[in-house]
């Protein structure tokens, strides 16, 4: 028996191959799509100029993750996640470059780029649960939370780019990026391809699963989930931090342009990449040393009270103030993302993943949904700070209600070495 501990303390190798391929796949395809991302963006917002028809095309782009989360997991628990990983990479490369031979000459209207969102919208929606449910099999035993600083990390280090893409947006335009996207996607596919780790949920070659049996495993997810408070409460309360990030995405860039005019853009840049650096450093941080477990719950929670705060006031401020704000939130961020990701991943069995990422992928995006739409309409008839304050208050009180008055069952996960 002492041997067998002794094993189990044994620090594993974290980048295996199968890990260093995950990483790298990721890193290439967030490049691409942070280059488009933000660009079309203001492509959207330059051809429209309406606050609501912005958040409408944001919305249409996530409406997606409100349904096919919740139904694609019962799938996902009984099929390859690999193969729908890359495969679904393959058919983003396709997309954005035929949208992209599109744009080029010049076919663009506001009804293109919201049924090319909405499409994307559903392979997102789809990859993301396959994603975050496989991700976990390609992490060795004692390096869940070291791994997911570093998949953090990458992903607030590549958003610093952003400024990039603003400029590459006003001097080349919104089609070679789309161009960037289809290289990026075909990229991460081949590199997933050579992935090689056993499935063992997946169901035997021949084996029945047909539509009763979806059901049925449909079913166990939902029963599973109402047997766990604790995941129950975590996931209510990021549905409505999330309704209070889908309030701040659609009041950010508008207000910054209003504000300041044309530099608007670039200080809602540089305030946002404050953001990423404070998750960036805080992500080396967690990479390098890990928290204490029995201090994991406490610390989440004095977090959420934190960024609901920031997030409600930091427009209020001047600019040097703003980014001082942004920047210690976005440490608390990467340290809350952290803290939940690595311990819910950790709890949650592998046969029952994917069920769970879709019911926490179908509640946090009906929230930041409905944050979108409910701002972008408030917006247009009342000042756009009162907005976020409103909506921080909420997130405020969705803290104390699910998280603090459930402290006990989210302890149980939070509170645990990963």
């Amino acid at each position: 028996m002492s041997e067998q501990n002794t094993e189990l303390k044994t620090p594993q190798k974290l980048w295996t191959k199968n890990f260093t391929i995950i990483t790298l796949g990721t890193a290439v395809s967030l490049f691409g799509n942070v280059i488009s991302g933000f660009a079309t963006g203001l492509l959207v917002l330059d051809y429209t100029g309406s606050v609501f028809l912005f958040a409408i095309y944001m919305i249409l782009f996530d409406l997606p993750r409100v349904i096919m989360p919740q139904m694609i997991g019962p799938i996902l628990d009984k099929f390859s996640r690999r193969k729908m990983i890359y495969t679904l990479d393959f058919m983003s490369a396709a997309i954005y470059g035929l949208f992209g031979l599109i744009l080029l000459k010049g076919d663009i209207n506001y009804v293109l780029l919201t049924i090319g969102c909405a499409i994307l919208g559903i392979i997102s929606s789809i990859y993301t649960v396959a994603y975050d449910s496989f991700y976990p099999l390609l992490i060795t035993e004692g390096n869940m939370g070291k791994a997911y600083s570093i998949s953090s990390t990458m992903e607030s280090l590549l958003m610093i780019v952003t400024p990039l893409s603003a400029y590459l947006y006003h001097t080349i335009g919104i089609a070679p990026l789309f161009f960037i996207d289809c290289a990026s996607y075909f990229i991460a596919a081949v590199f997933e391809t050579q992935i090689r780790v056993k499935e063992e949920y997946v169901i035997e070659k021949g084996q029945k699963f047909g539509l009763s049996q979806y059901k049925e495993t449909f079913k166990e997810g939902m029963d599973y989930l109402k047997l766990e408070p604790g995941l129950m409460a975590v996931a209510c309360y990021f549905m409505f931090s999330s309704f209070s990030g889908g309030a701040n995405m659609i009041i950010g860039l508008p207000y910054f342009r209003g504000v300041y005019g044309t530099m608007g853009e670039y200080i809602f840049m540089i305030v946002g990449g404050a953001m990423m650096i404070g998750r960036l450093l805080a992500g080396v941080f967690h990479y390098r040393h890990k928290l204490k477990p029995e201090s994991k719950f406490n610390i989440a929670f004095v977090v959420y009270l934190s960024i609901a705060i920031i997030g409600g006031s930091y427009l209020f401020t001047p600019v040097p103030c703003m980014v001082a704000m942004t920047f210690a939130s976005g440490v608390l961020g990467m340290t809350s993302y952290n803290i939940r990701i690595s311990a819910t991943q950790a709890y949650v069995p592998h046969e029952k993943k994917g069920r769970f990422n879709g019911t926490f992928q179908m509640m946090s995006t009906f929230g930041m949904l409905a944050g979108e739409l409910l701002a972008g309409a408030m917006a247009d008839f009342m000042d756009k700070r009162m907005v976020l304050v409103c909506f921080s208050a909420l997130e405020f009180a969705a803290a104390w209600m699910f998280m603090y008055r459930k402290r006990k069952d989210v302890s149980k996960i939070y509170n645990r070495e990963t």
